[in-house]
This record gives C-alpha cells, sequence and structure tokens, in this order.
C-alpha cells in the first residue's frame, strides 16, 4: 500500500499543473490549495480502505479531477434555479419569485436601521405589523391584521389564542395533509385545540356543525382542501352558513383559505380560489393565508379579521416565536401596495405576469429557443411542443395552465443525466422528465430569463472557455478584489 500512496503526486506538484493554475487565476490561493490538500487525504484513505488495488490517474488528469471537484464542492446548496418544470409555485424551488419593488424594498430597509417597532411621529415603540396593517386592511376589508413566518404558524397561533383548551369544529373531509407530513390535526393538537370531527369525507352539512356545538366549542373552522378535490357525491356548508352559525350561537369562525389571494384569479384562468376580502365580506371572523403562493409576496402566514380576535392573538406569548423580520415586512409591504392596483399588480407581480402570458407568447419563445439548443453537443433534437402546466405541486395541484416546452432528446446519454447535467448549469435549469424527453416548460420561466437559460447550457456544452468569468466561480471562492457591495 505503501508503494501506491507513494505515486500520489505532491500538492506543489499539482498546484504547477495548468487545470489548477487557471483556477488559481479565478479563486483565493489559499482555497485551491486547502483544497488539493482535501482530495489527497481523502484520496489516500480511500486507498487505504479499498478492497482491491486502485488505478491512480497520472498528474495530468488528477489535476483535472481536482479542479473541478473544487469548483463542484465551492457551489452553494442554495443557488439560483430557471424553474422550467411548469410548476409556478414550487415548494422546492422557493414557490413565488419577489417583484423588483420587493426586492429593492429589502434592500433599503436590510442595508441599515429601521422603523420596525418604533413610532417616528412619538418616538414611542410600537407594533411591528403597522408596517403593513393598513394595506391588508384596505386590501380585505379587515378591520386588524397580523403577519407570523407562514400559514402553519398562522393556523397555530390562532387556534391557540383563540381555541386553546377547548374545541374546534372541522368538516371530516377537510382534515388536510399537505407537504412535509403537515397535517391539520397535528396542528390543532399542537396548539392545545381539541379537534371536533363531524360530517363524512365527501359529505357535511350544516346541521352537522349545529349538533356538534357544545359548552367545549370554541370555534368553528372551515379549510380550503387546495391540494386535492372530492368530485361527485359531495356537500359542504357555504361560508355563509357557517357565519350564520356562529352568529346565532355566539363562536367565532375561522376560514383558513390555504394559498390565499387577494383579487380574483378567474382572469388568469383560474378558478374557485378564495379571496381573502370575499371571506371577510361573507362575515369570516378571521381569514388566514399564505403570503408567498397566490399573493406572490414573501414566505409569511397572514391572519386578518376582527379587532378584538387578532389582538388576542398578538398578545398570544406564541406570537413572538413566530412573528417576521423586517425583511419580510419589507417585501410584503411592497407586494402590498401594487395590489392597490390590480392591473399593475398583473405587470410587476412575477406570479401574475406568468399566469397572464399568453398561450402564443410561450410557443414564439419556444419556436426561438429550440433551434439555439438543438444546436448544442449533447442535444440531437429539440422541438416546441404544446402541453400542461401546474399553478402548484402539492398546493392548487388540479389548476391546469396551457402552455409550451423546448423538448429535448439527448445525444449522447440518458434523458436523466442530461437532466442532472442541466442542474449543474450557472444558473441551474430545473425542467421536467416526460417521455424520455426533458421539457423545459416556458410557463414558469420569465422571458427575461430565455438569454440566461440558453448560455447556461452553451457553457456546460462548451465546459472550456476561453477565459473564466465570476460567473462561473464558485460562490465562496470569489477573488478578494471582488466588491463587498
Amino acid at each position: 500500500m505503501s508503494n501506491v500512496l507513494r505515486h500520489i503526486p505532491s500538492v506543489h506538484e499539482l498546484l504547477d499543473s495548468p487545470p489548477l493554475q487557471r483556477l488559481v487565476q479565478r479563486v483565493n490561493r489559499n482555497v485551491v490549495v486547502n483544497g488539493v490538500r482535501d482530495f489527497l487525504e481523502n484520496l489516500r484513505s480511500e486507498l487505504q480502505t479499498a478492497s482491491r488495488e486502485m488505478h491512480i490517474p497520472d498528474p495530468g488528469e488528477l489535476a483535472e479531477r481536482i479542479a473541478e471537484w473544487i469548483v463542484r464542492e465551492g457551489q452553494p446548496p442554495l443557488r439560483p434555479v430557471i424553474n422550467a418544470t411548469g410548476i409556478l409555485l414550487h415548494t422546492g424551488l422557493g414557490r413565488a419569485p419577489l417583484c423588483d419593488e420587493a426586492l429593492a424594498a429589502v434592500r433599503e430597509i436590510s442595508r441599515g436601521y429601521a422603523s420596525l417597532e418604533v413610532d417616528l411621529e412619538t418616538g414611542q415603540r410600537s407594533q411591528r405589523v403597522q408596517a403593513v396593517e393598513k394595506l391588508l386592511r384596505r386590501l380585505t376589508g379587515a378591520e386588524a391584521a397580523a403577519v407570523v413566518n407562514n400559514n402553519a404558524g398562522a393556523t397555530l397561533l390562532t387556534l391557540s389564542a383563540v381555541a386553546g383548551g377547548r374545541e374546534v369544529i372541522v368538516s371530516r373531509g377537510q382534515l388536510i395533509e399537505i407537504g412535509g407530513s403537515y397535517r391539520l390535526p397535528d396542528v390543532m393538537s399542537a396548539s392545545g385545540a381539541r379537534l371536533r370531527e363531524v360530517g363524512t369525507t365527501n359529505k357535511t352539512r350544516i346541521g352537522d356543525y349545529r349538533d356538534a356545538i357544545g359548552e367545549q366549542t370554541a370555534a368553528l373552522m372551515r379549510v380550503h382542501t387546495s391540494n386535492y378535490v372530492v368530485v361527485g357525491f359531495t356537500e359542504t356548508p357555504s361560508l355563509d352558513e357557517l357565519v350564520t352559525l356562529g352568529r346565532q350561537r355566539g363562536l367565532p369562525v375561522i376560514d383558513d383559505i390555504g394559498s390565499g389571494a387577494l383579487i380574483d384569479l378567474a382572469k388568469f384562468g383560474l378558478r374557485d380560489e378564495p379571496v381573502a376580502g370575499a371571506s371577510i365580506k361573507a362575515g369570516a371572523d378571521l381569514v388566514l393565508f399564505s403570503g408567498d403562493k397566490l399573493v406572490g409576496g414573501p414566505q409569511c402566514g397572514i391572519i386578518v379579521g376582527r379587532r378584538p380576535l387578532v389582538q388576542q392573538i398578538v398578545r398570544h406569548p406564541l406570537m413572538r416565536a413566530l412573528r417576521v423580520g423586517k425583511m419580510t415586512l419589507a417585501a410584503l409591504a411592497a407586494t402590498l401596495q401594487l395590489y392597490l392596483d390590480p392591473d399593475l399588480a398583473a405587470r410587476h407581480v412575477p406570479l401574475l405576469a406568468l399566469l397572464g402570458t399568453s398561450a402564443e407568447n410561450l410557443k414564439q419563445r419556444a419556436e426561438r429557443l429550440a433551434p439555439q439548443l438543438q444546436a448544442l453537443r449533447m442535444i440531437e433534437h429539440a422541438e416546441a411542443v404544446p402541453d400542461t402546466a401546474q399553478l402548484g405541486g402539492g398546493s392548487v395541484p388540479t389548476q391546469a395552465l396551457p402552455t409550451w416546452c423546448v423538448a429535448l432528446r439527448p445525444a449522447t446519454m440518458s434523458v436523466d443525466q442530461l437532466a442532472h447535467h442541466c442542474r449543474s448549469a450557472t444558473p441551474a435549469v430545473y425542467g421536467r422528465i416526460q417521455q424520455e424527453r426533458l421539457l423545459l416548460d416556458l410557463r414558469s420561466v420569465p422571458a427575461s430569463q430565455d438569454l440566461a437559460l440558453v448560455e447556461g447550457l452553451v457553457r456546460l456544452d462548451n465546459p472550456v472557455s476561453p477565459g473564466p468569468t465570476q460567473e462561473t466561480a464558485p460562490s465562496n471562492v470569489a477573488d478578494s478584489s471582488e466588491s463587498a457591495d
């Protein structure tokens, strides 16, 4: 074994090789030296524990492998991705992208101090929700609002504050489970509230709620089943019926609309998506929804409703654990501001802009991109094809949207390998595999990213470039002369 180890080149010998010399010119020399040392240490350990004799590459080939390994290891796990899956609210890819106005607000607020919990008029301490409460009240018609880290947090906090130790009546057909094994009954249990199921999976009547009300009842709850649909022999009480019953019995009605929306999305081809303002108008006492799904803002959970109940929620000890910071509030405020003019929101909120793009526009882009991608050596054939996209995967998966894709058939590799190859691009390109082809669905790709998509795959197809650029350098090994902006 010692004879084998002696064949491993030294660190200095490898550093003199062209591949590592080129890498040193792009990144900090210390990072390359440490990377070579780590790679060689791993190689020695592998040789010492191998059950059979292993081949050691010659210095030139070994240097190439080390350079590739250093670049690969330097890539951060959280990287920009071009979402070509056709799923607009892709949980794994961060759901809705933020609008330019939200990004600018985050930058402005986060680069220094901000009036997060200070009233600049009086100099006295204030509540951080004031940054967005006026906008939420105006957009929904509610008396008050609160914002927490996500809608699961909004549900947990609301149930804890309003129904802790008591019963909440929910239809059995609305006991949903969403991504990450999040189950509504589990959240209720964690909140301290007791679940009272009524009805059956497919049929629940208002009488089922009425018969279940007792001394321990704290609230009636409706949950929007955004991730599945029961069709056929079904029945469920309307919100109007629940509100009427709640008023008769002096019980608050909680409407968890899930993905939520601030405007009617029917004009974008989306059906039956509840609007927060409509629930408030119908008389719901509390409405819960996400800020990062159909609203198109940052990840957060929004609670709007009657002021006494919202104040009760805000005063609960869990509020401090679930509250959001200044960057989330800044991004949310900038996004909500756009909704004051629905036409402006349709143009500037990225999710709404993607939804509003015509199929003809997508077709023209796909036909323009296909020949550019077919010119790549790794692509045997590329063509524009019509298909169906989705608003969401785990959430609102039933909302189908017409789309156009560029269908790629690989030349020398499997379609799985091509998909992996594209995810390795800079920026990463994430498509979907269908019928032995990789589809790049343009419904979820802003037109502004078309050039970046092509350039990223061109660089991938031609790994040896005339001169390295900062874009291809690993982000954590940037040249020390790079601006710190």
